[in-house]
């Protein structure tokens, strides 16, 4: 009885990062064969891992999201352990920075530090409910759009060109002024008209997915249009969307501080990164040389958008497969 012939060790190749036009693959830690699988077997590796692996390879990206994290256990946990309280009056007055006073205090007393931990965590509150309402919206929107094309298309289309022909800033500046807002309020102007460029967006992405051919096969074996918006068209669609989402972030933290800066942003007692820099500046228009009002919100607001910037640009290359290097 003749034996079975031994199993040949299969060689793993990420297809996406193998050249192309003479059959050779880059000898990268993605072909060499694990030990311990089993000989013979074939590794399949998901989008998801492939988009994970690439974007561990961004080491700004990974900078970035460390000092993020920093950034969010410092605010949220760091300001509730602080013994200083951002709306609490101490008797240091206009004391430089110290030990005591790491970002030193006001002409009122108020402890800078907490202050600035206090506008992080608003400033990342709203920005993160901004983003996330704003694309959950303009995904729906943009998606549906795409899919339904025609008629429907074009309406819904012309609705956001209206939008978007609006001076943006013009009107949240008019909305802050009319509803002096707290953080709910300063929510939905934010993101009232920031969707628009997510529904633009998606209705791209949609346009290209609607013509695949696992979509057409939905329409062939009798699946409604939500169907293939919600379990084809928006799955496939999930790369440019958290991209989009990290961008938003980013912009409703500029467009908070651009507010704050002249006195529109959330009421007091609470605070922002924008309204500290224009009490620091009016203390430095007065003759007072108040530098540490300045630096620290300053710093926070340009450290985190970078931040941002830095990880949505590894998402978007990760995700983005026509922009990898071959």
């Amino acid at each position: 009885m003749s034996r079975a012939p031994r199993d040949i060790p299969v060689r793993i190749i990420d297809p996406e990062t193998s050249r192309q036009g003479d059959g050779a693959a880059p000898a990268t830690d993605v072909d060499r064969i694990d030990p311990r699988e089993p000989v013979g077997s074939v590794h399949v590796r998901s989008p998801w891992r492939m988009a994970a692996r690439r974007f561990r390879a961004h080491k700004m990206a990974m900078l970035s999201l460390i000092l993020l994290v920093m950034i969010v256990l410092l605010a949220f946990i760091g300001g509730a352990l602080w013994h200083y309280k951002y709306n609490i009056y101490s008797n240091d007055l206009s004391f430089k920075p110290s030990l005591k006073h790491p970002f030193g205090t006001d002409s009122t007393g108020f402890d800078t530090f907490s202050q600035v931990l206090r506008g992080t965590q608003r400033s990342l509150e709203i920005a993160m409910f901004v983003s996330i309402s704003s694309t959950i919206v303009g995904t729906i929107y943009g998606a549906v759009s795409g899919y339904a094309g025609g008629m429907v298309d074009s309406f819904m289309m012309r609705i956001v060109d209206a939008g978007l022909s609006i001076p943006y800033i013009m009107v949240v500046v008019i909305l802050s002024v009319v509803f002096h807002p707290d953080t709910v309020i300063m929510i939905f102007i934010i993101a009232v008209f920031y969707w628009l460029g997510v529904a633009r967006l998606v209705r791209g992405e949609t346009l290209s997915l609607r013509t695949r051919e696992y979509v057409q096969a939905v329409k062939v074996i009798g699946g409604g249009r939500s169907r293939a918006v919600v379990r084809h068209i928006v799955p496939n669609a999930i790369g440019t969307i958290i991209v989009q989402t990290t961008f938003a972030i980013a912009d409703s933290i500029l467009i908070l501080a651009g507010l704050g800066f002249l006195g529109l942003g959330v009421q007091s007692p609470a605070t922002d990164w924008g309204d500290m820099l224009s009490g620091g500046l009016t203390y430095l228009q007065s003759g007072s040389n108040y530098w540490w009002l300045i630096y620290p919100p300053g710093i926070a607001i340009i450290l985190t958008c970078i931040a941002f910037n830095f990880i949505g640009d590894a998402l978007r290359d990760s995700f983005e497969t026509r922009l990898q290097r071959r």
